[in-house]
């Protein structure tokens, strides 16, 4: 391992070491029982998260720190069960008519946070809503209309056949919200009102977001009344927060303090591997990253398995494709491997003058940050000097959707290949999710074209073609796919997430 990897690598383990220290003074100071002394009876459960969430509308973000909150207090026709197949939510069965046409029969005992009942005039708002949302659009782009049969029936008719339409359903750019109050004009980022298990009660902007339990939620009360949704940006102080008692779940496990946390008898981890790829996303409009080579160069200069071992303490796999490999139709064709020389050939041969490359690299977590140490050291090696940027997440979210970046590290998240190619790749996500700003006719048309095929072989081996033709782009540098972890106190039961990370918390109670 090279001299700057060790000095990485010391220095994160000595920080481990003293946190795990000041960690160990907080439990001699008195604090014992669940992780900790409890700050908060058992009508409560405290949930510490890294990132703030942009929006609490469900339409206005496409972030997964809002979906992990619009959970709470929205809710959609279908969801994802734990094998991540969508099954019926608000609507109670639905039905394929014809190639672009899905009926939903409705639940009619629904009521929304006002008191109102959701009926078949609220779904047809809601979708056309949603659709004026440029950061939902992925979601429902697909959808040419809605169409009213009765009052618990709808139609949902797409512009051609959509094999990720009932995947879209289950997300939060489709949540269902009344008629009534779109009418009016309702800003639901200040007044969420949905069918969720709770509802929103309070935003302390930079600090928490309450909810209380919806009494009347149409699958029963949940059993917890109040949920405090606590930010807390640095990992470690997540980690304390949870030994002492003051929070009672962490969504993001800071990856130094895993065995530290496993070794609690108070506190358990619960693990998945997320639909996720992280990249060195790259601006293919800026001069220099427009050339195909140099971003092969790029890809080829970096030591991913020192990434994951630095920046993920070893909990994750190196990435080499464009598209995470647990979706199906993924192709590890035209990959690259970690190789200086070949990283110098391929600069050679773009043409470009590395010194010319103005590189910073915007980072919105530590996590990222100790990513791009590693970055930083290994691109010098091929002549490129990248500078670290840090921003929080909103600000990093609006300005890498906008374009007006170079480099940043980032990731997505999504259990349904169609929609991650039509997010992450196709033209029309630029300015939202598809933060290269790739714009490939060819990439366009094979997307639509998966998008449209109804047999899931067939499907499959035009997603395998996409992802082989990424790979060859290169459009941005895949550098891991994360272990993802949640950590909570034992005394909660019923804790369960799926493969898309979702967590239903209206499902959990204290015991005794």
């Amino acid at each position: 391992m090279k001299n700057t990897m060790k000095r990485l690598l010391g220095g994160l383990l000595l920080g481990s070491m003293m946190v795990g220290l000041g960690a160990g003074c907080s439990k001699d100071s008195g604090q014992s029982g669940g992780g900790g002394s409890v700050t908060h009876d058992k009508d409560t459960i405290v949930i510490a998260t890294m990132a703030e969430t942009p929006s609490v509308s469900p339409y206005a973000h496409n972030a997964s720190a809002g979906y992990a909150v619009n959970l709470l207090n929205y809710t959609s026709l279908l969801r994802l069960d734990n094998d991540l197949n969508p099954q019926p939510d608000l609507a109670e069965s639905f039905t394929n008519i014809d190639p672009t046409c899905w009926e939903f029969k409705l639940r009619q005992d629904v009521k929304f946070h006002d008191g109102s009942t959701m009926e078949a005039e609220d779904v047809k708002a809601s979708i056309e809503y949603g659709k004026t949302f440029p950061d939902g659009s992925l979601y429902n782009d697909s959808i040419e209309s809605v169409e009213v049969m009765d009052e618990y029936t709808v139609r949902i008719h797409t512009k051609s056949p959509d094999a990720s339409l009932l995947f879209n359903l289950t997300q939060h750019a489709n949540a269902i919200v009344p008629k009534e109050l779109i009418d009016a004009g309702n800003d639901f980022n200040e007044n969420p009102i949905g069918c969720g298990p709770y509802k929103f009660v309070d935003w302390k902007r930079g600090d928490q977001l309450e909810f209380t339990a919806f009494e009347d939620y149409y699958l029963g009360a949940p059993k917890i009344k109040n949920v405090i949704w606590k930010i807390i940006p640095e990992g470690s102080s997540r980690t304390i927060a949870l030994e002492a008692g003051e929070v009672d779940m962490i969504m993001e496990v800071e990856s130094m303090d895993v065995e530290r946390i496993k070794e609690n008898p108070d506190l358990a981890v619960l693990e998945y591997t997320p639909a996720n790829m992280n990249w060195i996303m790259l601006n293919n409009e800026v001069p220099g990253l427009d050339n195909q080579d140099f971003r092969h160069a790029l890809n080829c200069a970096i030591d991913k398995e020192s990434v994951v071992t630095v920046a993920l303490n070893g909990l994750g796999t190196v990435g080499e494709t464009q598209v995470p490999p647990n979706l199906p139709g993924t192709s590890t064709e035209n990959t690259d491997s970690y190789d200086v020389e070949k990283a110098k050939e391929y600069v050679k041969k773009s043409g470009v003058d590395p010194s010319s490359i103005d590189f910073p690299i915007i980072c919105s977590d530590d996590t990222k940050k100790r990513a791009a140490e590693v970055i930083q050291a290994d691109l010098a090696e091929i002549g490129v000097t990248a500078n670290i940027e840090s921003m929080d997440l909103a600000t990093y979210m609006s300005t890498v959707a906008e374009g007006n970046y170079v480099a940043a590290i980032g990731g997505y998240t999504m259990a349904d290949t169609i929609t991650y190619l039509n997010g992450v790749y196709h033209s029309k996500s630029i300015n939202a999710a598809n933060k290269s700003r790739l714009n490939d006719p060819e990439i366009d048309a094979l997307i639509d074209q998966a998008t449209a095929t109804a047999d899931a072989t067939e499907r499959e081996a035009i997603t395998s073609e996409i992802c082989a033709k990424l790979n060859v782009i290169c459009t941005q540098v895949p550098l891991y796919q994360p272990l993802n972890l949640r950590a909570y106190n034992t005394n909660l039961e019923n804790v369960e997430i799926n493969g898309a990370g979702d967590v239903r918390i209206e499902n959990f109670n204290w015991k005794g």
